[in-house]
């Protein structure tokens, strides 16, 4: 793929697109050489803010309060090794799209062929989508529980936000970072504010950050779960595959001189700092999302974990634990609080998710549209099977309908369990290549914990799709196990494609000298 090229051939909305990745702000943003640390780490602030919030996203939320409502803090350590996961692969995705100026989708697509590159961007679109889910549902009960507007109006009231999108556009990539950041950190303070009041075990919190078998025992078994199920729960919606492929473009924002390495060396130092503070702000939050389930509430007073449950346990104060927050409580801001945080998240993912869209559409499948048409697009196949869910809910229980909401919240996320393996696998096998990376390659520590991670989360996803698909609550026991054994099969295949193809585009590019090896080469001769 030439990089220093962009054709567009236009039909309609959609046109040909083979350039830089979000050609719009790559290299747009200007970043100092020369100056002091904490003002260079200022100008390259901002693409981690945007990373981070997919990993505080409400797909988090009922998954980690759950946890530390039934097994204490035990799962503090998941909570900080998914973290830890997280800040590895979004450094090796934030380090390929900066030394070799292409996006992951780009990069992949580069070494593969035209038939893998449809199949693994159809598979990360129903990722996108899923997690969009999540965040139709958040925000609509948001404005349910803050402006009283049925939930079916409020659906289709997220649909508008593609206006919010379009005004973004419009003032600069830097001042959307910025308002990222300030979202999270009002996400940041709410739960803060509410752990703050309820006085946790601090000696139990640190302690539960200390790895135990007990975190992934498969008893005992509280409110239909064990640690093993709450952790596989947690891991799988803390890691997400989307960050990776916007990681990997949103790094290029920041003007790189390619013709220098010590410019180069910079925005990979400085772009890993941001990554991994912004990570840090994200354990926290998920963090305290379990403390709160641990110690805002009383033990196993929260039987509805969905968001319409946890508001109502916030606003209840026979399910509260100490005085301070009874009190708290009952002037309403709580359960407000919670809300308002519920809204900020969705609006944050709908930055990222349509960023996200455009960098795999262009890298996959070399398609390109407008911003506005692809989150509208995106959100509208999102919406339907949240309205299909609340039509045939509306004749039930209020409860049976927060259930039902949950449940194709919950059971949608299955699409990240496809595909996870097929972001970070090309991931880490590229940076971890000389000829793609150079001197920039994984070394060899990062590699050993790279292949542990990937392996590890490959596995932990797959070993889950059984129970997932018996979750379904669709088919039989039976059906579901030889549906789930089906789908690991074929995913396993389609990795093994990849790995091949991967492998050969390798060598293809060794042979031509297209990698980063040997511009640096080439650099160095010219010093």
């Amino acid at each position: 793929m030439d990089n220093t090229k962009n054709q567009h051939k236009k039909r309609g909305l959609i046109s040909y697109a083979n350039g830089k990745s979000l050609e719009e702000i790559n290299g747009t943003v200007e970043v100092p050489r020369g100056k002091g640390f904490f003002r260079t780490l200022f100008a390259y602030s901002g693409p981690g803010a945007l990373v981070a919030v997919g990993y505080m996203d409400p797909g988090n939320w009922s998954t980690s309060i759950t946890g530390g409502q039934s097994f204490q803090y035990t799962l503090m350590t998941t909570i900080l090794i998914s973290s830890l996961i997280a800040m590895l692969l979004q450094y090796m995705a934030a380090k390929l799209g900066i030394v070799s100026q292409m996006d992951l989708a780009q990069a992949t697509r580069a070494r593969t062929g035209k038939a893998l590159g449809v199949i693994l961007w159809i598979m990360t679109e129903l990722a996108i989508m899923a997690t969009d889910i999540a965040e139709v549902i958040g925000a609509a009960i948001a404005l349910n529980l803050l402006f009283h507007i049925p939930l079916i109006p409020a659906v289709f009231i997220t649909v508008l936000d593609v206006f919010v999108l379009l005004l973004l556009t419009k003032i600069g990539f830097r001042k959307i970072e910025a308002i990222v950041a300030c979202l999270i950190l009002v996400i940041l303070f709410v739960f803060a504010y509410q752990v703050a009041l309820s006085n946790p075990d601090w000696a139990g919190v640190f302690g539960g950050l200390v790895p135990s078998a007990k975190a992934i025992s498969q008893s005992p078994t509280v409110g239909g779960i064990t640690p093993l199920t709450g952790t596989l729960g947690i891991i799988g919606a803390t890691v997400m595959p989307h960050n990776l492929y916007l990681h990997s473009a949103i790094s290029q924002t920041r003007k790189t001189d390619h013709n220098d390495l010590e410019s180069i060396r910079q925005t990979v130092r400085f772009t890993t700092w941001d990554s991994n503070i912004q990570l840090s702000l994200a354990f926290i939050v998920n963090s305290l999302l379990l403390i709160m389930g641990v110690a805002v509430f009383k033990t196993g007073a929260v039987q509805d974990s969905s968001f319409f449950g946890l508001y109502d346990a916030l606003n209840n104060t026979s399910m509260l634990s100490n005085p301070v927050l009874i009190a708290v409580a009952k002037s309403g801001i709580l359960s407000t609080l919670f809300a308002v945080a519920l809204l900020a998240s969705g609006q944050n993912s709908t930055i990222t998710g349509t960023l996200t869209g455009q960098v795999i559409m262009e890298g996959f499948v070399h398609m390109k549209m407008p911003l506005w048409a692809r989150r509208l697009i995106t959100r509208i196949l999102s919406v339907l099977p949240v309205l299909a869910c609340v039509a045939m809910t509306t004749g039930e229980t209020t409860v049976q309908q927060h259930n039902a909401l949950n449940l194709l919240m919950e059971n949608s996320q299955v699409f990240l369990a496809f595909a996870l393996p097929f972001s970070m696998l090309p991931l880490l096998m590229m940076t971890n290549s000389e000829v793609e990376m150079g001197e920039f390659k994984n070394r060899l520590l990062v590699k050993i914990f790279g292949w542990i991670s990937v392996l590890g989360l490959t596995f932990l996803n797959l070993y889950n799709l059984p129970s997932t698909y018996e979750g379904f609550g669709i088919w039989s026991k039976g059906l579901s196990d030889t549906l789930a054994y089906i789908s690991i099969v074929i995913i396993i295949c389609l990795l093994i494609w990849t790995c091949v193809e991967l492998y050969r585009g390798n060598k293809r590019f060794a042979a031509e000298g297209k990698g980063f090896a040997q511009k640096e080469q080439m650099m160095a001769e010219e010093d």
